[in-house]
């Protein structure tokens, strides 16, 4: 009976790693709003970007949810780094589909936010005045993030990794019947 349980539990995807990086969307676009500027502005705190109004801060609002992005698939690919096996790969695959996921749920909870706690936006002579983002490939940052992290870290460690016992040299070393 052991057996067809642990069977059956190896089966079944690992949809917590979808969940987590989805739900990770909403905090990640609250701390959008809260940073950037445009929004509440706590990185500068200068008072020429804290309306949208001016165009200069347009590209730093999209680069703070931008380098928000990064760390977040950063973070996931650290977490994934620990999983071997099948179960990895459906790991690897939830993780990011909820990371795109969790970057449309982080767009639009910062979006959310200012207009819950912002100050009305006067959008008639662009609506990128209001708190938003004009880039939607930002988006594709977190689930890429991830991706090109959890391959860096799965090649250091197969770099690290010391050869098995009786297998050929990689170099540096002599070959039989040389």
């Amino acid at each position: 009976m052991s057996q067809h349980s642990a069977g059956r539990r190896s089966s079944r995807l690992p949809w917590k790693w979808f969940a987590v990086a989805a739900a990770a969307g909403g905090p990640t676009g609250l701390l959008w709003w809260l940073l950037a500027p445009g929004g509440l502005n706590l990185i500068t705190r200068d008072p020429e970007f804290a309306s949208g109004t001016n165009p200069e801060l347009w590209l730093p609002r999209d680069l703070t949810l931008a380098g928000l992005f990064v760390f977040a698939g950063c973070m996931v690919a650290v977490l994934l780094t620990d999983r071997d096996g099948r179960a990895a790969q459906a790991a690897f695959l939830l993780s990011l589909a909820g990371g795109l996921a969790g970057a449309v749920v982080a767009w639009q909870g910062g979006i959310l936010a200012a207009q819950l706690w912002g100050g009305p936006a006067d959008t008639s002579v662009n609506p990128s005045v209001a708190f938003s983002l004009r880039s939607l490939s930002v988006l594709l940052l977190w689930p890429a993030a991830t991706a090109v992290s959890v391959f860096a870290l799965s090649l250091l460690h197969l770099l690290r990794r010391e050869p098995e016992a009786g297998s050929t040299p990689l170099a540096g070393g002599t070959s039989p019947g040389a």
